[in-house]
C-alpha cells in the first residue's frame, strides 16, 4: 500500500458521524461559495493589456476567426452547471433560487478536483423548449454543460435535445455520473468476490433518471440480466402505464419476463441496486443468492440499513460518507468533463462513460477489499485517471 493509499485509508477508517452546526454552515455559505479570479491588474500597463485598448486586438482577431475564442477566452475550459431546481437530491422541487447553493457547490468541486472553471446557471422555467433555447443562446460563453437536478422524465428529453443542439460535451450528472460510479463499484465488488460481472443478475429499484442510466451502462458493459422496478413494480414489455423511456428500457431488460414486486425481483438475485426512496425489508434481502451485493444508495436513508444488509450480503455500499464503500458522483464527473474537454470531444459517449468507470476501479488497485470497492472521494489520483481514460476513449 503506497503513502497516498494509506493516507486515504486512514482518513476513511475514521468513519465517525460529522456533526454540523447551523452557524458554521451558514457562515461558510455567506455571500456564496464562488468568486472569479483574474489576471493581476496592479499597474496601468496591465490594465491596458487586459482591458482597453489591448483587449480590442483580441476581439478583432476572434471576430475574424471564431476558432481563436478557444485559445484566448475561458469558454473552452468553462463548464456550465445548469438546473431548474426541480429535483434536488433529498430536497425535491425547491426551485432555482434555493438550488443555487447546490450548483455553487458543484462548481467548487469541478475546480477542486479537476481544475476546471465552472459557473452555475439556474433557470426560472421548467419548460424544455425554453431551457434548450436558453443554452443554445448562451453557447458562446461555455465549453461544456453539466445538467443537474432536473426531474424525470423531462430530464431525458432535455438532455437529448441539448446534446443535439450543441457542439460540446453535455451530461446529465444525476443519470450518468451515478451510472459511472455504480459500474465502477460493481466492477470492484465482482472482483473482490471472484465473480464475472457479466454473469450477475442485477435488480435496480428505481426507474427514474439514475436507474435507467445505470441499466444502460451495465448493458453496455455486458451485464445480461437486469430487472428494473418502479413504484408500480417490475418493468416488463407487456406492462401498461409506462412512459416512453421506461418502455424503451423495459424492452432491453428483464430477460426472464419477471412480474410482481421487489420480493419477486430479488429472489435469487446477485445484486440489489437501490435508487429510490423505498424500503427493502431484511427478510427479502435474505432471499438473494449467496455472496450477494447490496448497493443501497438512497440518501439520507438507505433502502436497507447497512448493518442489516451485512447479515445477508457479502458486499454492501451506500451513498453516505459515514459507511464504507461510498458511491458518490464526485468520483466521476470532474474527470469525465476534464477528459472530454482535454480531447476536444463534441460528445460524451457510452464508451467514454464505461472507460471512466474502469478508470475509477483501477485506482483501488491493491487496496481492493469488501469494504473498499471504490477509491475514497478524496483520493487525488481519481480525476486524472478518469480524465486520461475518457480522453483516450473519445478517439477510439
Amino acid at each position: 500500500m503506497n503513502a497516498v493509499s494509506q493516507a486515504v485509508r486512514n482518513l476513511s477508517d475514521k468513519r465517525l458521524p460529522i456533526v454540523l452546526h447551523d452557524d458554521e454552515i451558514f457562515a461558510a455559505h455567506l455571500g456564496g461559495k464562488l468568486s472569479v479570479g483574474h489576471a493581476p491588474l496592479n499597474t496601468q500597463r496591465a490594465l491596458s493589456v487586459a482591458y482597453t485598448p489591448g483587449v480590442a486586438q483580441v476581439s478583432r482577431a476572434i471576430a475574424a476567426d471564431h476558432t481563436l475564442a478557444s485559445r484566448y477566452t475561458w469558454a473552452s475550459r468553462l463548464v456550465a452547471v445548469v438546473s431548474d431546481g426541480s429535483a434536488v437530491l433529498g430536497l425535491g422541487d425547491i426551485g432555482p433560487a434555493a438550488s443555487l447553493p447546490v450548483m455553487e457547490g458543484k462548481s467548487a468541486l469541478f475546480k477542486a478536483f479537476a481544475d476546471l472553471d465552472s459557473i452555475p446557471i439556474v433557470l426560472d422555467t421548467k419548460d424544455p423548449d425554453e431551457i434548450v433555447e436558453t443554452l443554445v443562446r448562451l453557447r458562446p460563453t461555455f465549453g461544456a454543460v453539466n445538467l443537474e437536478d432536473i426531474s424525470a422524465p423531462r430530464c431525458f428529453e432535455i438532455e437529448r435535445r441539448v446534446v443535439e443542439a450543441l457542439d460540446c460535451p453535455v451530461m446529465h450528472d444525476d443519470q450518468h455520473g451515478t451510472a459511472i460510479v455504480v459500474l465502477a463499484a460493481l466492477l470492484g465488488a465482482a472482483e473482490v468476490l471472484g465473480r464475472d460481472i457479466t454473469s450477475l443478475r442485477v435488480v435496480v429499484s428505481g426507474a427514474g433518471a439514475a436507474g435507467v442510466a445505470c441499466a444502460k451502462i451495465l448493458l453496455a458493459r455486458g451485464v445480461r440480466d437486469i430487472t428494473l422496478l418502479d413504484s408500480q413494480g417490475i418493468l416488463h414489455k407487456d406492462r401498461g402505464n409506462l412512459n416512453e423511456y421506461k418502455a424503451e428500457i423495459a424492452g432491453q431488460t428483464n430477460p426472464n419476463g419477471l412480474s410482481g414486486g421487489i420480493a419477486e425481483a430479488l429472489k435469487g438475485a446477485d445484486v440489489f441496486l437501490g435508487l429510490s426512496a423505498g424500503v427493502v425489508p431484511p427478510e427479502i434481502v435474505a432471499t438473494m443468492a449467496p455472496d450477494s451485493i447490496v448497493f443501497a444508495l438512497s440518501n439520507p436513508d438507505p433502502e436497507i440499513h447497512p448493518d442489516e444488509a451485512k447479515k445477508y450480503a457479502a458486499v454492501v455500499a451506500t451513498g453516505r460518507s459515514d459507511f464504507p464503500n461510498q458511491i458518490n458522483n464526485v468520483l466521476a464527473f470532474p474527470g469525465v468533463f476534464r477528459g472530454a474537454l482535454d480531447a476536444g470531444a463534441r460528445r460524451i459517449t457510452e464508451k467514454m462513460k464505461v472507460a471512466a468507470a474502469e478508470a475509477i476501479f483501477s485506482v483501488v488497485g491493491d487496496d481492493l477489499a469488501v469494504d473498499q470497492i471504490v477509491p475514497s472521494v478524496l483520493d487525488s489520483r481519481v480525476a486524472p485517471a478518469v480524465a486520461q481514460a475518457v480522453a483516450a476513449a473519445s478517439g477510439a
